[in-house]
């Protein structure tokens, strides 16, 4: 058990859960939602019978029935004298696929090359001479480097040293090493759900526990969640999104923040951020303060990278920590790597004076993809709902049918590649909600939608839930 839900919590939750079925199944069903769409993270333990029949004005063996229900179909277990808990529901990802002539892939959220890269990879390669002159073996990083990415720290607000920032080929090496270093097979993680699945893979592959929070893009974090998880379990470390999170676009309010941040610190738990996507800031504007700035000494450790803001294929990331904790890194790091390519620290360097500049394209660029993305989908499919995101790289858009991976295995057939919302998950779930990047050019986003529009009341009509579309009882 990593948290509880009160009963009158569960009542507020369930909304109108009444229907034509016998009360015991709609209560059922109504959990079983919950559970399908990680508003009821696994691992909760439930309300007592008794106590939430009294909240929702239900006999006793109205609710055990529900109960029993729920264990019928592998959503709950229970156990005399401890209640009952909810159970991960497993992930159901059609996996992704390689691209061919001709298809839409939508699988990466990506946005293309910024337009002055080929120019500054043209200038540092006419200086190539003296970056052959090294000796290519830097597990620190380029000093010229590690000291523009700690100013650009140091303008946020949160002072930094360049001993305090160790450059790594990409944030997906960064966040490996990391987790090799801060955990020990079996340890606890609390893990954003939905969240980047390479992250969560990094630490599952580490020996990781992971333990969800659930996210959405209509209420943010659940903070009464995160909070109970990080008192129960004790989680050695947390990875979050604060900024424009992977997929659902939503960025941490200065109370979520102030609030993870003092359980973390309570529970001993070392806080994460990946900062990759913070910088693809649309129309929201600046936010106050620069957000975990007050942690104590060496309970936050950032994450950072160019791939999102200037190209996938520039492999340099770096991480943000205490002195100490970069030389804990840079002793393990022999184990993984020996070091990021000069070249792409000498292109990096080259960028970061003009960050500001790069970032207002970005902008731009994500601007016309997202306004399109959003149009297009409430206009051609009403039925689905397309959030208000106001910055980073996708879409995370509501079903109104848990057929997620259905409608991806059925665009799929139809030349247009998308990754399923179980690919997104911890426990499983999100099988209503599926990621539409809005990195593409304006004409394939159009293009995509019509295919999903096309495809969708195929899929509606072809699925065994329809009728009851609630339900999905065995997943």
């Amino acid at each position: 058990m990593d948290s509880r839900i009160s009963a009158r919590a569960l009542t507020a939750a369930l909304g109108g859960w009444r229907t034509s079925e016998p009360a015991y199944e709609a209560l059922a069903d109504g959990i079983r939602l919950l559970c399908l769409d990680n508003r009821l993270a696994p691992r909760t333990a439930l309300p007592a019978e008794r106590e939430l029949a009294v909240a929702l004005r239900l006999s006793r063996s109205t609710v055990a029935a529900a109960y029993r229900s729920l264990r019928d179909t592998g959503h709950i277990s229970s156990t005399r004298g401890s209640g009952s808990v909810t159970l991960p529901l497993g992930r159901r990802d059609p996996g992704s696929v390689a691209a061919l002539e001709g298809a839409i892939d939508l699988q990466q959220a990506s946005p293309p090359a910024w337009p002055g890269l080929a120019g500054v990879m043209a200038d540092v390669a006419s200086r190539s001479a003296a970056l052959v002159a090294r000796t290519g073996y830097d597990v620190l990083g380029r000093s010229e480097l590690r000291a523009a990415i700690a100013e650009r720290y140091t303008a946020r607000g949160i002072p930094t040293h360049p001993r305090e920032v160790l450059v790594t080929t990409g944030a997906q090496s960064a966040i490996h090493l990391l987790a090799s270093v801060l955990l020990g097979r079996g340890d606890r993680v609390l893990f954003e759900t939905p969240t980047y699945p390479h992250a969560a893979d990094a630490f599952r592959r580490a020996g990781a526990r992971l333990v969800g929070m659930p996210v959405t893009t209509s209420d943010g974090w659940d903070l009464d969640r995160a909070q109970q998880a990080l008192a129960r379990t004790l989680p050695v470390a947390a990875y979050l999104m604060p900024d424009f999170q992977n997929p659902t676009g939503r960025s941490m309010t200065s109370v979520e923040r102030a609030g993870i941040l003092e359980a973390a610190e309570r529970s001993g738990t070392v806080l994460v951020l990946d900062e990759t996507t913070a910088d693809l800031d649309i129309d929201r504007g600046p936010i106050g303060g620069a957000g975990f700035a007050d942690a104590e000494r060496d309970s936050v450790v950032r994450v950072g990278s160019l791939g999102k803001t200037v190209w996938g294929g520039l492999r340099v990331g770096w991480i943000r920590a205490s002195a100490e904790f970069v030389r804990r890194l840079v002793a393990a790091r022999s184990a993984h790597d020996l070091g990021t390519p000069e070249f792409e620290q000498a292109v990096a360097a080259e960028l970061l004076p003009r960050f500001d500049e790069i970032v207002a394209q970005r902008s731009h660029l994500l601007r016309e993809g997202r306004d399109a993305a959003v149009a297009a989908i409430r206009s051609e499919i009403p039925e689905w709902s397309a959030p208000d995101t106001h910055g980073g790289v996708s879409l995370w858009i509501e079903l109104d049918a848990p057929l997620s991976s259905a409608i991806v295995m059925e665009a799929r057939s139809r030349g247009l590649l998308l990754s399923a919302g179980p690919r997104f998950s911890v426990d499983g779930g999100h099988d209503r909600h599926l990621r539409l990047p809005f990195t593409a050019p304006v004409d394939e986003l159009r293009r995509a939608v019509g295919i999903l529009a096309d495809a969708w009341p195929h899929v509606r009509s072809g699925a065994p839930i329809v009728a009851s579309e609630q339900l999905e009882a065995v997943v």
